[in-house]
């Protein structure tokens, strides 16, 4: 068996000295878009686990969470019965896994990065070892180092060289960095998929990305966005999970249709769909199921019917402006459409421009907002209200508990300090879009 996999096994004839010093650097803490970067751009992960046994001393194999075997160095007559077992069934032995849980390796595999020493046991034909887990460089969209595997490395007919442990630390760290860009690469449906949304660009020909999907080529269709609320994003929902879910549910509901994660949101594509009223029962009822069942709250914006496929990342375009405008908590209004939410959408993209120019942004309103800075006063709830009663001073007044004649002489006060006249409904519609920017959350500078 040794002989076999001798001649499976990649080799390399002599140790990598700048392998030695690329893993080393990665173990201090290596510039990661350098050196490391550019060894986990130039190698797979057969190269790094002979460029360890190079450079560490020993024979290695990398395996994953469930101890198969991904890649492994050159081995020799020294390569102990655990080790030849594991490369030649591509897992380990389950007697010998089963040990290594009970001496609590898996434990201290999962619970520290620093690697770990195995005696060995000569009762048992088990050599030393020296182990360390590969994990998933941590980063803002990750928020954690999951565990992706781990690397052991066997001792040969000579001792572990004396940087081993070090070499082993940098090894796991470019181990980490190439089989998560494995399990994050999209598939070629994935890319389709992400181009018929409009993710990757422009789609150039959309009937042949339609075919290569097996999607029907006409009729209009539905696509439907979702969000998760502001809690559940909060508490690190990860998108990609509820991807999962939601592309389960949509699968369930028609065969055909399509599910996609773009950042933080979920796209569903129904082919061939033309009922509103049907697609909106159906959403409705998923997102209180969820809810109910698994305690995530999320809301759904649709855009039905669509045209047709080639009008998909349009589609998805529509839902974003009422994802981004609508953020309503009741579960009967989480599900809308642009149509619905047509006013709240077209003014909230009406105070972005606002926002995004400070010559639209009415300097009079800092005025009055420092008058009640200084005085502890109240004029801006004053004439908001005022507002909102629709000019009704007695409904304003009793809103704000105080007497009609006290709401009166404060409006003459926001009158005098704005050098505006309330009875002019372009005054008053000019003050309504500034407090309005201003009641938007975000820096002071920016609602001012």
């Amino acid at each position: 068996m040794g002989s076999q996999h001798r001649k499976t096994a990649r080799r390399m004839s002599q140790p990598d000295k700048d392998g030695a010093s690329s893993l080393s650097s990665w173990s201090k803490g290596g510039n990661v878009a350098g050196e490391g970067d550019q060894v986990a751009g130039d190698i797979d992960l057969f190269a790094l686990a002979q460029m360890i046994a190079d450079n560490a001393g020993g024979m290695v194999s990398i395996e994953d969470p469930r101890s198969h075997v991904l890649a492994y160095s050159a081995s020799d007559e020294n390569a102990d019965e655990l080790r030849v077992r594991s490369i030649l069934g591509r897992e380990g032995p389950r007697e010998y896994l089963t040990l290594l849980r009970r001496w609590g390796v898996f434990d201290r595999l999962r619970d520290t990065d620093e690697v770990v020493d195995v005696p060995a046991h000569d009762e048992l034909n088990i050599k030393r070892r020296l182990v360390i887990g590969i994990r998933r460089p941590t980063d803002a969209h990750t928020g954690g180092a999951r565990v992706l595997g781990a690397i052991w490395l066997q001792e040969g007919g000579r001792p572990f060289k004396p940087d081993a442990a070090e070499i082993l630390r940098g090894a796991a760290a470019i181990a980490g960095r190439l089989i998560s860009r494995r399990l994050d690469a999209p598939t070629t449906e994935a890319l389709l998929i992400r181009r018929l949304f409009g993710a990757s660009g422009p789609v150039i020909d959309a009937a042949a990305v339609v075919n290569a999907l097996h999607l029907p080529t006409t009729g209009p269709a539905a696509v439907i966005g979702f969000a998760l609320m502001a809690g559940e994003r909060a508490t690190g929902a990860e998108p990609g999970a509820v991807g999962g879910v939601l592309r389960l549910r949509a699968s369930s509901f028609r065969g055909d249709s399509v599910t996609t994660t773009i950042g933080d949101r979920v796209y569903v594509l129904l082919p061939g769909y033309r009922s509103a009223q049907a697609v909106t029962a159906w959403t409705r009822q998923l997102i209180e199921q969820l809810e109910t069942k698994r305690a995530l709250s999320l809301r759904a914006a649709i855009a039905c019917p669509v045209p047709d496929l080639g009008r998909v990342a349009d589609a998805r375009a529509e839902v974003d402006r009422v994802l981004d405008r609508t953020f309503a908590a009741s579960p009967g209004s989480r599900v809308t459409t642009l149509a619905e939410a047509r006013t709240a959408v077209l003014l909230g993209e009406t105070l972005d421009l606002v926002g995004a120019r400070t010559e639209l942004q009415d300097p009079r309103l800092r005025a009055l907002l420092e008058y009640d800075r200084k005085h502890s006063a109240s004029l801006r709830d004053s004439v908001e209200t005022y507002l909102r009663e629709h000019g009704d001073v007695r409904d304003a007044a009793a809103a704000l508990r105080v007497h009609p004649n006290t709401l009166r002489y404060r409006l003459r006060r926001v009158e005098d300090i704005l050098g505006m006249n309330l009875d002019d409904p372009a005054d008053r519609l000019l003050l309504q879009i500034q407090l309005a920017l201003h009641r938007r959350p975000g820096p002071p500078e920016a609602r001012s």
